[in-house]
């Protein structure tokens, strides 16, 4: 299965004046990392999506398992 299959929640937040990057399949902090655009939050939320998951494998913590919607 490949590592990238988790769902990334991008949010704009006022307070902060940014879009918001979230992973809601890992545990902790609610947002891992931000970008001043749409597009520069994705490339930080696949940035911090790698990041973490070689956190979590040089931990041997087992990876959480992802959220999957079915097709109807």
């Amino acid at each position: 299965m490949s590592k990238f299959k988790y769902q990334m929640l991008i949010q704009w937040s006022l307070e902060d004046n940014c879009f918001l990057v979230g992973f809601p399949d890992f545990s902790g902090q609610r947002w891992r990392t931000h970008g001043d655009t749409y597009k520069e939050s994705v490339t930080n939320g696949i940035e911090a999506l790698e990041s973490l998951i070689m956190a979590y494998e040089a931990t041997n913590e087992p990876l959480p398992e992802p959220t999957v919607n079915q097709a109807a």
